[in-house]
């Protein structure tokens, strides 16, 4: 993992716990089981909907995207204001923005993976050991 995606978990700290994992050559964030942001070459990208828009073009943050058969495809997700990284509120509000987008866009929260429990094994016991 990055220095860069390390950092997060103490910018957004007043947001509230975070996670971070490696997903196609980046990384996602998640709040609360939401994906609101993903990392791409160490620029971060929130989650936007047409209700948070006008907080992006008003400082003209651009879309992320990738191309996609010699097209460029803009996602959901706008690059975050420098601000961000210099103050706890601000990434909090920003936090926060994107956070209630990924609850706007329907997406259900990710199940938790949990680990398959293992089934009980009866131990032998040998009846020369018992005499």
């Amino acid at each position: 993992m990055s220095d860069f995606v390390d950092s997060l978990h103490e910018t957004f700290e007043r947001l509230g716990r975070i996670r971070t994992r490696r997903m196609f050559g980046g990384h996602g964030v998640w709040h609360e089981d939401r994906m609101i942001a993903l990392v791409a070459n160490d620029t971060l990208y929130l989650k936007s909907d047409a209700e948070s828009a006008p907080y992006f073009d008003a400082l003209d943050l651009p879309p992320f995207t990738y191309v996609r058969q010699g097209q460029s495809m803009p996602m959901s997700y706008r690059q975050a204001p420098a601000d961000l990284f210099e103050d706890r509120h601000e990434a909090a509000l920003w936090g926060r923005r994107a956070y209630e987008a990924a609850l706007r866009s329907g997406q259900p929260p990710k199940p938790k993976k949990t680990p398959a429990k293992k089934a009980a094994v009866k131990k032998k016991t040998s009846k020369a050991a018992s005499r």
